[in-house]
């Protein structure tokens, strides 16, 4: 069994690929475009990060003029926590990336409710169709549910991986049904440890990024487990989550012995 090539994200529809792909890395434009090639269309981009996110301008730019900017899935991240300011950096990165509109406008962090103000500024630009899609990033897991009782925000960033499964209990479950928002998972590697020899139980192999990516998508969730590469070749390893698909029971349950010990 393969994932499924694209999927709706959350009740905004917006059609991605299941793997969403983190522009701070300095991943080359091969990789961005291969990526792209296999339906892996949600990129994220933060106009504060300069030396990295150069890469992704030019990967974007060249993207762009060859026909594929409706193909992509543009969410750029601002830390701003003014509505002045959030404006200001979103205008200013799509002048820098050579278009007129990004497809969701990231929030972050935030651990508790987004001031009023934030939240109407932001809302002020998915009317002029500046913006799509308004989502947050953040780590505080029980403020997701609360903040889809109130309807307002159409996606989430949050952390899930085999070491940190809080979420299963107090996020997920409720958010799903009728209106569920979308939801992508990061550090679903656990920042590297999930890997580390170091840190397996006794005797037990370390996981591979691959293991890391299909545990987050496993869950019905999950739209989007977000991906890192620094390299062509990292980016075609972390593709082959694609075909490999869902993991088995036995395949969760040893993601999840190792999660517990790390």
């Amino acid at each position: 069994m393969t994932f499924d090539s694209h999927t709706t994200l959350g009740s905004t529809g917006i059609s991605v690929g299941r793997l969403g792909v983190a522009s701070s890395y300095r991943a080359p434009t091969a990789a961005y475009a291969e990526a792209l090639e296999r339906g892996c269309n949600y990129f994220t981009w933060g106009s504060f990060i300069r030396g990295p996110s150069r890469e992704f301008e030019r990967a974007a730019r060249s993207l762009f003029q060859d026909g594929h900017r409706s193909r992509m899935v543009l969410a750029i991240l601002t830390y701003a926590h003014s509505a002045f300011l959030t404006e200001h950096f979103l205008k200013k990165g799509l002048r820098r990336l050579g278009t007129d509109h990004a497809d969701v406008l990231l929030l972050g962090y935030f651990s508790k409710r987004p001031p009023e103000r934030i939240l109407e500024g932001a809302l002020r630009l998915k009317e002029t169709g500046m913006i799509r899609a308004v989502g947050i990033t953040t780590h505080n897991r029980s403020l997701v549910p609360e903040l889809h009782r109130e309807g307002i925000l159409d996606l989430y960033h949050v952390r899930y991986n085999a070491a940190h499964r809080g979420a299963e209990e107090d996020l997920f479950p409720h958010v799903m049904g009728p209106g569920k928002p979308g939801i992508v998972a990061f550090t679903a590697t656990c920042w590297g440890r999930l890997l580390s020899p170091r840190k397996m139980p006794p005797g037990e192999r370390p996981a591979t990024a691959v293991d890391c990516y299909r545990f987050a998508l496993s869950h019905p969730a999950v739209d989007v487990c977000m991906t890192g590469p620094r390299t062509l070749e990292q980016m075609r390893e972390n593709l082959t989550t694609l075909d490999q698909g869902p993991m088995s029971e036995d395949e969760l349950a040893r993601m999840r012995r190792i999660g517990d010990y790390l």
